[in-house]
């Protein structure tokens, strides 16, 4: 416990020197707020099919009714979720900074929730549909939403599909582009629940790093990034970040 509060202390520390901080969230946040993880987001029916198989172009076109509807169950499961004291956390510490750059590799609207503004999704959101083809904005029904297959496209007739990117897809290049650039000009770039293994996300902290920022990983285990990492904050991110939040607060009074 000393050692946590020692570090916490040398946390604050850098976060009280620091005029632009960027954070970079994974799956873990989520999954504290019983969001499953993308690998774990399979159980009963789904446990028989491979996630990434359902999560990719290839398998939308072999069978987009199979593919809609686990992602119908995925936004049933994440409208169910609330916001976590991590997610909470974080959105107070983007109101005690002129410059903070909030990314997150989660599909859920969990931040926004909690209070975050401004939120950079690398990966999409599950809360947005869109066509698959001329890629027009949908809304979905509820009518939609409990379908065996996906609707039409109002505007040219295709699929519509979840906008969120699938395996073997880009990134958006408009969230990429600031992501890269809130890392590279920041002081202090805190990564939450995530182990690294992602690109081009997990290259976010290479390019702070370089730029001459402080790493602080939140993680419940070591990962790559932690070895990069400045700080190692041991710890489910729902405990730490609160803890990180309370110690800056020390060390501005």
């Amino acid at each position: 416990m000393e050692e946590m509060e020692r570090l916490l202390a040398r946390a604050a520390q850098s976060l009280c020197e620091a005029s632009a901080v960027v954070c970079l969230t994974g799956a873990g946040v989520s999954a504290e707020s019983g969001v499953p993880t993308f690998r774990d987001a399979q159980s009963g029916l789904w446990s028989r099919f491979d996630a990434a198989e359902l999560a990719s172009p290839q398998g939308f076109e072999r069978d987009p009714g199979l593919v809609w509807r686990w992602y119908m169950w995925r936004l049933k499961l994440l409208e169910a979720a609330a916001p976590n004291p991590g997610h909470i956390a974080l959105a107070e510490l983007s109101r005690t900074f002129l410059k903070f750059d909030l990314v997150t590799q989660n599909v859920d609207d969990l931040h926004e929730q909690a209070g975050s503004v401004d939120v950079i999704h690398l990966h999409g959101s599950l809360l947005r549909f869109r066509c698959r083809l001329c890629a027009h904005r949908h809304r979905l029904t509820e009518a939609e939403r409990g379908g065996e297959g996906p609707p039409a496209c109002a505007a040219c007739g295709d699929l519509v599909r979840p906008d969120v990117v699938w395996f073997g897809e880009g990134l958006p290049l408009d969230a990429l582009k600031a992501a890269s650039e809130a890392a590279h000009g920041s002081d202090v770039m805190l990564v939450a629940g995530t182990s690294g293994l992602v690109y081009p996300a997990a290259q976010l902290p290479l390019i702070a790093r370089q730029a001459g920022a402080t790493i602080i990983d939140i993680n419940v285990e070591r990962s790559a990034i932690s070895d990069r990492a400045a700080l190692f904050l041991r710890g489910k991110s729902g405990e730490v970040l609160p803890r990180l939040a309370r110690a800056l607060q020390s060390a501005r009074a």
